[in-house]
């Protein structure tokens, strides 16, 4: 994208990672921004990004809607919704979870997997459940098998996204008691001997066996 004075861009900041600001001189390579914390800096065109003018200011829940899919791109759009309390968000059939650091068990009860079964990918809000009910539906019904990744470093929460993965697939497979205990229960109690394989403790999560 060719820059002018007037751009609305992205520069690296030591303390914020990015900030947005306005290109208010071009001179070759050298481009001097206007950043809207007030300061004025000279930056390479090559480090310099572009900023969607026209992104809402909420964000959006699928980031292939973004007119510029950069670093700085995605990460204001996922802070501008972890602001509204929404941590998931999707890139086409990717979900995107951002640590909320507490509890939010109405996101996870009974009645919000019921909205997610059989409802179309993407109909809803972004959730794991949609992408576990994508796959669920996917195997039943082309009956060919289905893997779910969960990446992430250390500390983000893979297991918890997990555990919310094999919750819903249990609630779909059936919930009828053997021995006293659903398959829900079963299912959600074999997690920590499948975690145990391959951990590693590491400085942000102590879960190593």
């Amino acid at each position: 994208t060719s820059l002018v004075v007037g751009s609305l861009v992205w520069v690296e900041d030591p303390d914020d990672a990015w900030i947005d600001g306005e290109v208010v001189e071009v001179k070759g390579e050298d481009i001097k921004v206007l950043c809207t914390s007030g300061k004025t800096v000279v930056v390479k065109a090559s480090n310099v990004y572009p900023q969607d003018a026209e992104a809402p200011p909420c964000g959006v829940d699928d980031m292939t809607k973004l007119a510029y899919l950069h670093e700085p791109g995605v990460l204001q759009n996922l802070r501008s919704r972890y602001d509204m309390n929404e941590i998931y968000t999707y890139t086409g059939n990717i979900l995107i979870a951002v640590n909320p650091f507490r509890r939010l068990p109405h996101l996870y009860d009974s009645h919000m997997m019921a909205q997610y079964k059989g409802a179309a990918f993407g109909e809803l809000s972004p959730h794991p459940f949609a992408v576990a009910d994508a796959a669920y539906r996917l195997m039943m019904n082309e009956g060919i098998s289905q893997s779910i990744l969960v990446s992430g470093e250390s500390g983000a929460g893979k297991t918890e996204s997990t555990k919310l993965l094999m919750r819903y697939l249990a609630y779909m497979g059936g919930r009828a008691a053997a021995e006293g205990r659903t398959v829900e229960q079963q299912v959600l109690e074999s997690n920590p001997v499948l975690e145990a394989f391959g951990n590693a403790k590491t400085v942000r999560n102590n879960n190593s066996r």
